[in-house]
């Protein structure tokens, strides 16, 4: 058996920056430390740091008044900022700056009167906090067919669209080129809002996938980038699997595999990609042949309160 392993795999600059800044605020304040939901969408790192004094929350009433709160990569509407005010939280913010990004797109386009279309997964948590920007100027747009269906008029002289940044960049385009048959003033911001790291993890696998006869892709069941690592393989021809770890592949999986593809998501440890691969040479003498499809060079800096705290 032969391993193809997919280069860029795993953690993005956004997930590096808030695994770090949730160690980091552990080793000043000391446990406990609440994070407003999953640090990332991964059940491993999730784990790992419940065990080191991490509580993780959904609703910011389970967090004691005047407890240091991190706020989770995928970012957070501004009801949820006030509302840690309010509860006199020491709130950190670990959203990824790429998040940010379409939060303030978000901000800008409804100030100057526009009907913002976002292009997303319903119920996600960088959704939920996107909307919570502007939510009386917002649109949740989850596929084509929900542009046949949008009640606002295709003379609309205003009208813009944003994205999640994890979404399959194919999805994405199909949306978009639906919207902009029907609404020809139909306006975007001058940078695309789907990340770098989704888009190179991607391409990767959209140039890898036909060579394996299975894909593994690293990830959880929660991931957005990671569903769509999955899905991407698939429309390749290649069956397809996302797994937390080694101990969820299935050995019929893989009879008759010469060639197995294996990557993970933006929010999967290396560590899990390292048990993968050892069980698939242990089990079945694979070798592994990486194969880099592009270099990855972005870092972000942590928060500037846990940056002050360094120099303090």
């Amino acid at each position: 058996m032969k391993i193809l392993l997919a280069s860029p795999r795993g953690f993005c600059a956004g997930v590096n920056m808030a695994i770090e800044s949730l160690d980091l605020t552990l080793q000043t304040f000391g446990a406990p430390v609440y994070v407003y939901h999953e640090i990332v969408h991964n059940q491993y790192v999730v784990e790992s740091f419940k065990a080191k004094g991490a509580v993780f929350v959904d609703e910011l009433s389970e967090v004691p008044e005047g407890s240091v709160l991190l706020f989770s990569a995928h970012g957070v509407s501004p009801e949820i900022r006030q509302l840690a005010q309010q509860r006199n939280l020491n709130a950190i913010d670990a959203t990824c700056p790429l998040v940010t990004k379409v939060h303030l797109e978000a901000v800008k386009y409804a100030r100057e009167g526009y009907t913002i279309f976002l292009i997303g997964h319903d119920g996600h948590d960088e959704v939920i906090g996107t909307m919570g920007e502007a939510p009386e100027a917002m649109v949740l747009v989850e596929s084509e067919e929900d542009v046949d269906r949008l009640d606002v008029p295709d003379d609309a002289p205003k009208i813009a669209y944003l994205t999640q940044t994890t979404l399959s960049v194919d999805d994405a385009n199909r949306i978009i080129a639906r919207l902009r048959k029907r609404y020809k003033h139909l306006v975007n911001p001058p940078k695309e809002d789907i990340c770098y790291a989704t888009q190179n993890r991607q391409e990767a696998v959209r140039k890898i996938a036909a060579d394996a006869d299975l894909c593994l892709v690293l990830g959880s069941q929660n991931s957005s980038n990671s569903q769509r690592l999955r899905e991407l393989a698939e429309e390749f021809g290649t069956h397809a699997h996302l797994i937390d770890g080694a101990g969820d592949i299935q050995t019929e999986w893989l009879h008759d595999v010469n060639t197995v593809l294996v990557t993970a998501g933006a929010s999967a440890p290396e560590v899990v990609v390292n048990e993968c691969i050892d069980w698939l040479v242990k089990e079945y003498d694979a070798t592994v042949e990486p194969v880099m499809i592009r270099e990855e060079n972005v870092s972000f800096p942590l928060p500037r309160k846990l940056r002050q705290l360094e120099k303090a």
